[in-house]
């Protein structure tokens, strides 16, 4: 019986094919990971171990400042509240992302900048509130001076001159 020698090819082929399985493994393994949900927190609210530490009707925005730090926003009128705004997004793969959690802390001031409130919001208070832009369409965009002044001649009557 001849025994058989293993030619150099079939060995070559058979690295090739594990290499080529692992590399898929890789590939599948990377394509995996990156549909796992990725969780963003934006934003900054004082817990209500830091809150306990504000007086109503004591302590006044520099107080403040200093016990629970700056807002991100203040209040439109005269600077009558700081709120404090913290959020968590959801991303999963190719989805939009979906806000699974608010938290505001609005923190009210008197006239004399002494706290006058405080108070803490959670998405399920929260609101869509839908902002509108007005703004003013020209109509001339891409034309030139010389094709609006041609675009005018015969719409003047004479009353418009007298």
């Amino acid at each position: 019986m001849a025994k058989r020698v293993a030619s150099h090819g079939s060995d070559r082929a058979g690295r090739l094919v594990l290499g080529l399985r692992a590399g898929l493994a890789a590939l599948l393994m990377v394509a995996l990971a990156g549909c796992a949900t990725q969780v963003r927190h934006h934003g900054y609210a004082p817990d209500d171990r830091a809150l306990a530490e504000v007086d109503v009707g004591r302590h006044s925005r520099d107080d403040v400042a200093d016990l629970v730090g700056r807002p991100g926003s203040t209040g439109l009128m005269r600077d009558s509240g700081w709120y404090y705004v913290a959020s968590k997004r959801e991303h999963f793969a190719y989805r939009a992302p979906v806000e699974t959690d608010r938290e505001v802390v609005a923190i009210s001031f008197d006239q004399g900048g002494r706290v006058s409130n405080i108070e803490r919001f959670g998405l399920e208070n929260g609101e869509v509130v839908a902002l509108s832009r007005r703004v003013t369409d020209s109509q001339i965009t891409g034309t030139t001076l010389i094709a609006q002044i041609f675009r005018n001649i015969g719409n003047f009557t004479a009353g418009q001159f007298f």
